[in-house]
């Protein structure tokens, strides 16, 4: 398979608004990546994805959610140990979108960078952690969800892989939030505002290992 020698990886994988519209050629080696690594069809999601910024870059900021949160719901859900195989991995956007699959921490990711991407500012989004009922049997599972704050005492937006609508948190009955984060920070869980701010994401493990992934060049299979 290529090997993609070119800019460092944090610029490569955002292949939406500004970063992509600077680049075509960059851009190009990035479908071209995806294609010799995951084939055409590969090819043709990362093609969507630069599309997607490109059409999204001037639109209101609840339309950009709507569309890359529709966007990235089509990808299949799937394990990481079926994947990936690793009990746990957090995916860049590129390799989620790449290789069509993940669980729901890719699904946020990617989310949430595609939508920093096209200007949504940072304070207004937070990757977090939650409990999630079952509608069969009552059982509650880990699970990980994309949230805006218009404000930041707002009652924020839901953007899940579980559901297809973008819903108040009040109307998520069935999450219940444990803490929340992004690139700024870690805050605990406050009910359903945002909560006391615990310090730097980096102390997160996964996250921090995904940031340095994002700034190397991506490695071919």
């Amino acid at each position: 398979m290529q090997t993609l020698l070119c800019k460092p990886y944090i610029w490569l994988f955002l292949l939406v608004g500004s970063a992509f519209a600077l680049d075509a050629e960059f851009a190009a080696q990035m479908v071209a990546w995806a294609k010799a690594n995951y084939g055409a069809a590969a090819a043709e999601r990362v093609q969507r994805w630069h599309a997607l910024g490109k059409s999204s870059a001037t639109a209101a900021e609840l339309d950009k959610l709507r569309t890359v949160n529709n966007f990235f719901n089509e990808v299949p859900s799937v394990s990481d140990l079926e994947h990936w195989h690793k009990q746990d991995y957090w995916a860049t956007p590129l390799e989620f979108l790449a290789s069509n699959g993940g669980d729901c921490e890719d699904f946020a990711i990617a989310k949430y960078f595609t939508l920093r991407e096209l200007g949504v500012p940072d304070e207004r989004l937070k990757i977090t952690y939650v409990k999630a009922q079952l509608a069969t049997g009552g059982k509650s599972v880990a699970h990980m969800v994309l949230t805006y704050y218009p404000t930041p005492e707002a009652e924020p937006l839901v953007l899940d892989n579980l559901i297809r609508a973008i819903k108040q948190a009040h109307e998520r009955p069935d999450l219940t939030p444990l803490y929340s984060f992004n690139a700024r920070g870690l805050w605990a869980a406050k009910e359903r505002v945002l909560g006391r701010w615990l310090g730097p994401a980096d102390d997160i493990n996964l996250w921090k290992d995904l940031m340095q992934r994002m700034q190397q060049i991506p490695e071919s299979r």
